[in-house]
């Protein structure tokens, strides 16, 4: 796929997405701030379907801003196990100097009733339409998912982590981190994942690099990631994908586990946050429910077999 097409494809989508905020104040930040990167990129110029546009911030009030907004919206129209209860979906924005974080209080993670919009590289399927189709495409919704939302607001949120506000129609919001695109980049695991394209620009960034590893399928680990073991895990994912890695680096990626304190209750919860809280909640949970100021390790594998 064509750096124009892609450039013009994400515009497209970011402006489309823009336009439904209704807060003015909030989509002039997001006019100015946005950052797309990560996975939607690669996808493109491997000519492979978007699973969803990966949506950064280039500072704290952006991001918190976003948070707030559309945090809002959630809990104006909550899911349909809070809803005709008297459960409400309790949601605190932690913001500090370099992050935002999201806390649903007492359950970690908030969506609509059976869910599963929170993904993170899920295996996609071949792609081959010509790149005119393609950005039309990118902006267009699946027919079943027309069908299905007819009656939902476009961009409504529909899932909610720590790391992240998932928003229907192809959008996930990563407010966890904020920054220029190099801070961003310094959170992320593989050199494939540093292409980025900018509102403020209105340009696409592919280092040559991330570009190299496209091409030939292979993952380059940055080193020093705030989530080694969500970069472990995720190598699954791309060898299912046709993708490769070598020993040398699943050593470097074992180094910087090496370098956690994982019978830190919060360390941990902190590392299975950054793999995806939808499938570690029952895990951290089970270990908070017993005893979260020192993790036994018998006990977090006897739960992890009893788990998965």
């Amino acid at each position: 796929m064509k750096a124009k097409w892609i450039r013009m494809g994400i515009g497209r989508s970011v402006d489309d997405w823009i336009e439904s905020i209704a807060d003015e104040r909030t989509k002039a930040l997001a006019k100015d701030n946005t950052i797309v990167t990560g996975g939607c990129i690669v996808s493109m110029l491997l000519g492979e379907p978007v699973n969803d546009f990966d949506v950064y911030f280039r500072n704290r009030e952006t991001a918190v801003a976003i948070a707030e907004y559309y945090v809002k919206l959630f809990q104006a129209n909550p899911p349909t196990r809070f809803a005709g209860t008297d459960k409400a979906v309790k949601i605190a924005i932690v913001p500090d100097d370099n992050r935002v974080k999201i806390v649903v209080k007492s359950v970690g993670i908030a969506g609509e009733s059976g869910s599963d919009d929170y993904r993170y590289f899920e295996q996609q399927q071949g792609f081959d339409e010509d790149s005119a189709a393609f950005v039309e495409s990118v902006t267009a919704d699946a027919k079943e998912a027309v069908a299905a939302d007819a009656a939902k607001p476009k961009y409504r949120p529909v899932f909610l982590s720590a790391n992240a506000i998932t928003l229907s129609h192809k959008m996930q919001l990563i407010v966890r981190f904020f920054g220029e695109p190099e801070t961003i980049h310094s959170t992320h695991d593989f050199v494939h994942c540093t292409c980025h394209w900018d509102s403020k620009s209105r340009e696409l960034h592919l280092p040559p690099k991330a570009l190299e590893s496209i091409l030939v399928k292979d993952l380059q680990y940055l080193g020093q990631s705030h989530y080694p073991i969500c970069a472990m895990i995720r190598t699954r994912k791309f060898i299912k994908r046709g993708w490769n890695i070598t020993a040398g680096q699943y050593l470097k990626i074992a180094w910087d586990i090496s370098k956690l304190k994982l019978d830190d209750y919060s360390v941990l919860e902190e590392q299975l946050i950054g793999v995806d809280s939808a499938y570690f909640t029952q895990v951290l949970q089970l270990l908070r429910a017993k005893s979260p100021d020192k993790i036994d390790a018998a006990y977090l594998m006897e739960i992890i077999d009893r788990v998965f």
